[in-house]
């Protein structure tokens, strides 16, 4: 049975790229593809957007138009955006496939209650590569412990409008985690001035926003001598639109629940 998928943001960067990964699978169907309602392209072909020819799935401007012809929702979007999205699905027993970062305490929240009654799968990134990061990560943690400083820094385009990115936070949680820190209480967000010197408990956060670079993420440890890198760089955003995909076919086989990418990997 083909399972059929929604995606919002259809003619921005990221949907058109979603659109174009979920043609490449067999047992996956775009049967919604949603934008702003004021957008200049509602009503064009998805297909067509995207640039690999016609699919027959006009845009539209609103979720609840076409919330009866889907079994996931990929989404990809803005807080507030996702969360009314979220009580669309939630009321149809749509299950949810969330990129979108930046949430509130509250949204997460009200997320994680969601979860309760459909299976939502969240995660800062999607990539393959970026979920091995976060095992080698907590390795790494584990391995080189308290003597080590640590830093984490990421760079994306120019259009980002929340920093440090989610990826970049996640990173940095694991490693609290497996350090047994908190991170709200040793998270350093960007320094200027004079500082004084650095306490070793801290983990530190460096932001660039330029051009068009997709992602790039790196996580130092650095001891008296040596250091350890851990990158992961992005030259496409095929890599996080695969990993969406094969999220939503994994997510429709699943109960309700809250899971993550490195459930949908088994890692």
């Amino acid at each position: 049975m083909t399972t059929r998928i929604g995606i919002t943001g259809a003619a921005g960067r990221m949907g058109r790229t979603l659109i174009e990964a979920i043609s490449q699978v067999d047992s996956l169907t775009l049967t919604a593809a949603i934008e702003h309602p004021e957008n200049s392209l509602r009503g064009a072909d998805s297909g067509e957007l995207s640039g690999f020819g016609k699919n027959g799935i006009a845009v539209v401007g609103s979720l609840a138009e076409v919330i009866a012809d889907i079994d996931v929702l990929i989404d990809f979007s803005v807080p507030d955006a996702t969360m009314a999205n979220l009580i669309l699905c939630s009321e149809a027993d749509v299950a949810m496939v969330i990129g979108t970062t930046g949430f509130t305490s509250e949204q997460q929240s009200d997320i994680d209650s969601a979860a309760v009654k459909n299976p939502i799968c969240k995660a800062s990134n999607f990539s393959t590569g970026v979920n091995l990061c976060f095992k080698l990560l907590d390795m790494a943690a584990r391995v080189l412990g308290d003597d080590v400083d640590i830093e984490v820094s990421e760079a994306h385009h120019r259009h980002k409008i929340d920093a440090p990115s989610g990826t970049a936070l996640s990173m940095g949680q694991v490693v609290a985690d497996a350090l047994g820190r908190d991170l709200d209480k040793v998270a350093v967000y960007g320094r200027e001035g004079q500082t004084g010197a650095r306490a070793r408990e801290t983990i530190g956060f460096a932001t660039v926003r330029a051009g068009d670079i997709v992602g790039d993420h790196t996580v130092t440890f650095a001891a008296d001598g040596e250091r350890v890198e851990i990158t992961h760089k992005a030259s496409s955003r095929m890599a996080f639109a695969r990993g969406a995909v094969r999220a939503a076919g994994w997510l429709v086989k699943k109960d309700a629940g809250l899971y993550d990418m490195q459930d949908v990997l088994g890692l």
